[in-house]
């Protein structure tokens, strides 16, 4: 049997911080998959404001990756997505600040995030990024 990880926020109380958004709380576990298998997470209900006005920005966060050695625990990220909820960030900055995050923790084969934000002034803005490590 493989060895339970140790994990801060699953099954536990957590208290949320709604304007501090850090890959500290971001946390994994080894990844269980052989081969190459891709991992999708939409997140629906994901909010920020705008630097400028203050006004809430709605969007989906789409991510997929590849992972290499270790996947993404869903609770952390839940929490992760949440401490931006007050948090005044432009979406391209957000999306980008999301994969560095990601990149950063998990250290994936491939990462894509996209942030689907609802129309503002009539316009939508989806910002996307996608990476792969080099061979």
């Amino acid at each position: 049997m493989a060895r339970k990880p140790n994990f801060k926020q699953l099954g536990r109380r957590t208290k949320i911080k709604y304007d501090a958004p850090s890959k500290k709380t971001l946390e994994f576990f080894p990844n269980p998959m052989r081969g190459d298998c891709e991992i999708e997470i939409n997140a629906p209900e994901f909010t920020a404001l705008c630097p400028m006005t203050g006004q809430p920005d709605f969007a989906a966060i789409v991510i997929k990756y590849v992972p290499d050695k270790l996947c993404l625990e869903s609770k952390s990220l839940k929490l992760y997505l949440g401490a931006y909820r007050m948090h005044g960030i432009f979406h391209e900055a957000c999306v980008q600040k999301i994969s560095d995050d990601l990149l950063a923790v998990l250290k994936p084969k491939k990462l894509f995030v996209e942030g689907q934000f609802a129309p503002r002034g009539g316009i939508k803005f989806w910002p996307r990024i996608n990476y792969a490590k080099k061979s």
